[in-house]
């Protein structure tokens, strides 16, 4: 893993990123545009066990030209590390020794309640809102690594 200011150096023009937010039987995926100004929600996958997760990756990075992997880690409140932090530390050991692209992890803090709360103001019904939930977490997660590349 690397930091995200390493990553920054690291991008070529026309490159896109992944954005993913790891559930235990979910995974949201979201993709950049090209010239990494906006995060899209791209597809949610069920986890039945990392070696598909894997496999799944390695198309959608050679599909679209990915050149970098956001993975949310789900902090505490404060900051603290706890078991679904660890939990996807491990995952995320064990995917990048299958892959050879550079992995961040970005705080993931509310990016749940803030995905829910924006497609609640784009007047998204409910049941929508909750099926797509994970895949715009993850838009929420990469959106706000592509606010910090631009600064």
């Amino acid at each position: 893993m690397i930091t995200i200011d390493e990553l920054k150096v690291q991008l070529d023009n026309k490159s896109r990123l992944l954005g993913i937010d790891m559930g235990t039987k979910r995974i949201g995926i979201s993709i950049c545009d090209e010239y990494r100004k906006i995060a899209t929600p791209y597809e949610t996958i069920e986890y039945n066990n990392i070696d598909n997760l894997i496999y799944k990756l390695k198309e959608i990075i050679s599909e679209n030209n990915i050149k970098g992997i956001i993975f949310g880690l789900p902090l505490n409140m404060d900051g603290s590390e706890g078991p679904s932090a660890q939990s996807i530390k491990d995952k995320i050991k064990l995917i990048s020794n299958k892959l050879d692209i550079p992995i961040i992890l970005w705080d993931e803090r509310l990016s749940t309640v803030g995905s829910f709360k924006l497609s609640s103001q784009l007047d998204v019904n409910v049941s929508k809102r909750v099926k797509n939930i994970d895949q715009n977490s993850a838009t929420f997660i990469l959106q706000g690594v592509l606010d910090y590349l631009t600064k």
